[in-house]
This record gives structure tokens, C-alpha cells and sequence, in this order.
């Protein structure tokens, strides 16, 4: 994964409850900063970064996903305090992923998404625990003629609360009920024979390896941050088990509707 250089800051994007922003790299390039200083912590620069890139391994469309160096100088020239502090408190790795210029907000109404890509995207969705997907929040983007994903920090719920984590891997995830795309999604029995099968344990490994140990906060239950990098390694090979409950789960909330 690629690594930049913030060197500007160009304007917050307020509808973010963690103040994500655009900013400019020294590759010339525009991204959205996703700061670790912000409320939500490393835990949710952990969740976009692991399941943008299991989206990723599934063929799904993500914007490309880069690490962000911060200089807390930057804040200097900023006006509000807020985000001075928002800036100062994130010195160092951040993560920030593609901007899409002119990109619109998902209207399930007017833009028609195809029932695999639909069936897929709850698939994955169901798999990471996504709770950020409902017509309250799409977290969607439209832009040039394609669906795109955006806004994975709240998945990976499983890290806020390690005790027993691993009993719980395999659970099934209520909250698919409210997707936005559920109701189009008509092949999610294709969807989970197809994509469990496309993500292999290399892909996994792959994923959680990327995670820096400046953004794990070791927890009590491990030893030390190798073993807690391999927790999250850990849920979702055990998630990934027949039967996987969550895209059974998928299937009768659709039904159910």
C-alpha cells in the first residue's frame, strides 16, 4: 500500500461525525483524510483500512485506500480551533482514501444498482459487520456511471469488545435487515458460494498484516500486539465457516421482506 504526505489542508467534510477532510498529497493528488486523532480512534482507521481491502480482494469497487503522513504543523495555518486540534492530535499515520470529484450521494431511487453487485455488497457488508449501510446512510457514491464504497470505519464491531471474541465470530449480524441494497439483492446464495470461495486465507492475511502497531491500543487480553494483530485474522477465518450464519441470516431478512 502506497504511502503520502499530507501538504495541504483544502476544507472539512462536515456531514463526517469524525470531521474527515480533503486534503492534498505531494503525489498532487486530493484525498479524504480519515484522522486517527478523531473521536472514533485507530479502531476505526482499522475497520476502513481491513474492510476496504477484503472489499477489495472481492472485486468490489473502493476508491484506492492509502496510509497519509501528518505533519501537525499543517495546523498552524487553520483557522478554527477545532480542526487545529483535530490536526495536532493526529501527527503521524493517518489513512485516506481516493477523492472522487464531483462523486453524488446514492439515491436507491434513481440509481440502479445490478441484483449480483447488489447481492455481493450485502454479502460483504454482513461479512464485516457493516452497520453503516441504510438508506439513513447510504455510504455510497455515484461517479462516473459506477457504485462505489466509501465509509467502512463502524464495521468490525468485534474490536471494541475482545473478551470472547472468537465465540462470537460466528454469529449472525442483525443489522442486515436494514441495508439499503437488501431489497435488490436477489442472489446472495450465488453471492456466498462465489465470494467465500474468492476470499482466500491469503487475502485475509494479507488485509490485517497492513494494520500499523501505532494503531493498535493493546488490549488486556493479549499478550502483545502480534497476538492481537492475529485475533482480527483469527474472526474472520472462523467467520467464514460453514455454516455461515450472517449470509444465512442475509437471505431470510430478504425473504422477510
Amino acid at each position: 500500500m502506497r504511502t503520502v504526505d499530507a501538504t495541504r489542508y483544502l476544507t472539512p467534510l462536515r456531514e463526517g461525525g469524525s470531521l474527515p477532510a480533503i486534503v492534498e498529497a505531494d503525489d498532487d493528488g486530493l484525498y479524504v483524510l480519515k484522522f486517527r486523532g478523531a473521536g472514533q480512534g485507530p479502531k476505526a482507521l482499522i475497520a476502513e483500512l481491513v474492510a476496504g481491502e477484503i472489499a477489495r480482494a472481492l472485486g468490489l469497487p473502493v476508491p484506492e485506500i492509502v496510509f497519509m503522513q501528518l505533519d501537525p504543523e499543517l495546523a498552524r495555518t487553520e483557522p478554527d480551533p477545532e480542526i487545529q486540534d483535530l490536526i495536532r492530535a493526529s501527527g503521524g499515520l493517518n489513512l485516506a482514501l481516493d477523492y472522487l470529484p464531483g462523486a453524488l450521494a446514492y439515491d436507491p431511487l434513481t440509481m440502479p444498482v445490478e441484483p449480483e453487485l447488489a447481492s455481493r455488497i450485502v454479502w460483504f457488508d454482513a461479512l464485516v459487520g457493516n452497520v453503516d449501510r441504510t438508506v439513513r446512510n447510504t455510504n455510497m457514491l455515484w461517479w462516473h456511471g459506477r457504485l462505489w464504497l466509501i465509509d467502512h470505519g463502524a464495521a468490525l464491531i468485534f474490536q471494541h469488545q475482545w473478551d470472547g471474541f472468537l465465540q462470537r465470530s460466528r454469529n449472525a449480524f442483525a443489522p442486515i435487515a436494514e441495508h439499503v441494497l437488501l431489497q435488490r439483492a436477489t442472489g446472495l446464495a450465488a453471492a456466498d458460494a462465489a465470494l467465500q470461495a474468492l476470499l482466500t486465507p491469503q487475502h485475509l492475511a494479507d488485509a490485517v498484516a497492513l494494520i500499523p502497531d501505532t494503531w493498535l491500543e493493546l488490549d488486556p487480553a493479549f499478550v502483545d500486539r502480534a497476538a492481537q494483530r492475529a485475533a482480527y485474522l483469527e474472526h474472520f477465518m472462523a467467520r467464514l465457516q460453514a455454516p455461515r450464519a450472517f449470509a444465512t441470516q442475509a437471505e431470510q431478512a430478504h425473504a422477510g421482506l
